[in-house]
């Protein structure tokens, strides 16, 4: 019985070695196999980590391209720039251009203008681009060339800059507006009043124009010395412009005397002529009437822009200027002639004449020049710049 067990123990034995050798060998395999799955997958987990840091820090294409056109001039950001027909001029952003321009794009985006509605007495806050869109269609025909339109743009743009960096509310009359809608700043028509101002069929062209007008001068103001100017600018001149301080009485370099041929010809306000009582002019002139009107009416002193500068009218002095603000005049430059009891007075040229003269902006603009060309010869010695420059002092405009 033993030995039965021990040759079996034996056999067994044996049989379980070979077992234990197979399940060895099998074993030593799988973990083999194993190792390399595990080796495998390490190196595609490696891999695909690998993979998924460089999506996150490397840049994108678009992000490399922006980068490398900022490096552009701004006259190829701008030639690249397009308007939508209907786009409101602040939708209507440059394409990625240098520093300034971003930063312009980044300060005046939010840059919001509070302009008091003098007939409505509220506050309207609009975007700088749609504040100057709205001076521009109140201040100038839409009918001018588009270089006289955007050269107006830019002054208007100019003269609320200016009024933001020196913190000047002047003439406002609540508190909380930056100007008001009228000629005691510049006159401002919103967007919903242009359905009313032009006809319905010309409305889409207009508009298109006007935001061409204002998109294309984005951001630009006119500087001297690097300061934003007081950007005056008028009607119509009587063929040339005034010195600041023949009506202002004080002398502003950049505002100088200049030809501006282009007026006489093609403005219809060049000249005018209204008639009054000798009685009715001498009571607006605050003098006693005289039996021998012409005598007593005589210019002692003429403008460089040839305006009256000082006239004698009934033994009294005036300027030009107080002779055309009490008689309601359209120019400083006048002629008259008395016959019976009435004076006819004959005015040439509409506004103080100081600064850039519309019309002749015009003429200069249907003769060629661009609107920085218009802006260099009405505005002596200046640049024309992006107001990113002031970024700072604009930041703090609320």
């Amino acid at each position: 019985m033993k030995r039965r067990i021990g040759k079996f123990s034996i056999v067994s034995l044996i049989g379980r070695v070979r077992t234990s050798r197979g399940l060895a060998l099998f074993a030593v395999g799988a973990m083999l196999g194993a190792s390399m799955l595990l080796v495998r997958l390490s190196l595609n987990e490696l891999r695909g980590a690998q993979a998924a840091r460089y999506i996150i820090e490397a840049p994108s294409a678009e992000t490399g391209t922006q980068a490398e056109s900022s490096i552009g001039s701004p006259e190829d950001t701008e030639g690249r720039q397009t308007v939508d027909k209907e786009a409101d001029p602040q939708s209507a952003k440059p394409a990625a251009g240098n520093q300034s321009q971003a930063e312009t794009s980044e300060v005046l985006d939010h840059l919001v203008i509070r302009v008091y509605m003098t007939k409505e007495e509220r506050i309207e806050r609009v975007p700088l681009e749609t504040y100057v869109r709205g001076v521009v269609a109140a201040e100038m025909p839409i009918g001018f060339e588009l270089e006289a339109l955007k050269a107006q743009a830019i002054a208007a743009r100019t003269y609320m800059i200016r009024r933001i960096v020196q913190g000047n509310d002047s003439g406002v009359p609540v508190k909380g507006a930056d100007v008001t809608d009228t000629v005691e700043h510049q006159v401002y028509v919103s967007l919903a009043d242009l359905a009313r101002k032009w006809p319905k069929a010309d409305q889409k062209t207009n508009m298109k124009k006007l935001n061409d007008a204002v998109a294309e001068t984005r951001g630009k103001i006119i500087t001297y010395k690097g300061d934003p100017i007081e950007a005056a600018f008028f009607s119509t001149s009587n063929g040339y412009t005034e010195n600041s301080e023949d009506y202002w009485k004080q002398e502003i370099p950049y505002l100088r005397s200049v030809a501006s041929p282009w007026d006489e010809a093609i403005s219809p306000r060049y000249k005018e002529t209204v008639e009054l009582s000798l009685k009715e002019f001498y009571n607006k002139l605050g003098v006693s009437g005289k039996s021998s009107a012409k005598s007593a009416i005589r210019i002692v002193e003429k403008t460089a822009g040839n305006r009256i500068s000082k006239i004698v009218i009934g033994g009294a002095t005036f300027t030009g200027r107080e002779v055309r603000e009490k008689l309601g005049l359209a120019s400083s430059q006048f002629t008259w002639k008395i016959k019976g009891g009435t004076i006819a007075i004959t005015t040439y040229g509409y506004g103080h004449g100081v600064g850039m003269s519309q019309w002749g902006a015009n003429g200069m603009a249907q003769s060629g020049a661009s609107a920085e060309q218009i802006l260099a010869h009405y505005y002596s010695s200046v640049q024309v710049e992006q107001a990113s420059k002031l970024s700072e002092q604009l930041a703090s405009h609320s």
